[in-house]
């Protein structure tokens, strides 16, 4: 048993002797809906805006809206369709669609000093094929399962309430699946950190710095995303009576 463990890491050294990281810094804007109806049913939808090096050209567009059944106030599951577009690099043409069903179970806590969410997310990914910056007919299909972490701290309150500045921590783990998927299980990490405001009961921003690492489908090539990140978080409750 171990001579066959030690002849798989003497055959996985020289992949990993020739991995390749790549730089880039890139721009995300993003607006997040959560709209309650009643005490068992919303909405959700988020958009996203991507630049990449910087702001000089597009990277990725996203649309997701879903339909949330509320098991309590502190507990919550989504389902919903996303389209994303996803740009070409500098001198290509061809947008590359990808068509994503998902579902979502997504908890929350509040506390004195310290507000929590956590996810977890499924994806079925259908990803357009380009070939010669054509766009091909059929989709490669793979799974995507992701666990988000978000805390986020009052710096001038004991609880985050209109007019509060607090401190937001999150890292978010994506890992893929499925029978396309060979040498990238890991698909990325993102780890954020930066500064919020709450305006009012239903609407805040959050404003820092992430750091994306992406590992790519050869297995050997990653990408070290620099990212400045904007996102606006809008929670609507519309039901007549509130507990």
């Amino acid at each position: 048993m171990k001579k066959s463990v030690f002849f798989l890491l003497i055959l996985a050294l020289p992949a990993w002797g020739q991995k390749q990281v790549h730089d880039q810094t890139q721009a995300w804007t993003g607006y997040f809906n959560q709209t309650r109806l009643s005490d068992r049913w919303g909405f959700w939808l988020d958009l996203h805006a991507r630049r990449t090096d910087f702001l000089d050209r597009w990277s990725t567009q996203i649309v997701r809206p879903g339909v949330t059944y509320y098991f309590n106030d502190h507990l919550r599951f989504t389902a919903g369709y996303a389209y994303v577009a996803h740009h070409p690099a500098p001198g290509l043409t061809t947008v590359r669609p990808e068509h994503r069903p998902w579902q979502q179970i997504l908890w929350t806590s509040r506390s004195k000093r310290l507000q929590t969410q956590q996810w977890v997310r499924l994806e079925q990914r259908f990803n357009g094929r380009v070939v010669n910056d054509e766009l091909q007919d059929g989709y490669l299909f793979n799974w995507k399962f992701r666990y988000l972490l978000t805390l986020m701290v009052p710096l001038n309150r004991d609880y985050i309430e209109p007019r509060t500045l607090f401190f937001a921590f999150n890292d978010e783990l994506h890992i893929n699946a499925g029978k396309n998927i060979t040498y990238n299980y890991f698909d990325q990490n993102r780890l954020f950190v930066g500064l919020g405001y709450q305006f009012s009961k239903s609407v805040n921003a959050q404003l820092g710095y992430m750091n994306l690492f992406q590992q790519h489908a050869a297995g050997n090539q990653f990408t070290n995303n620099h990212v400045v990140r904007l996102f606006f978080f809008h929670n609507l409750d519309l039901r007549t009576s509130k507990p």
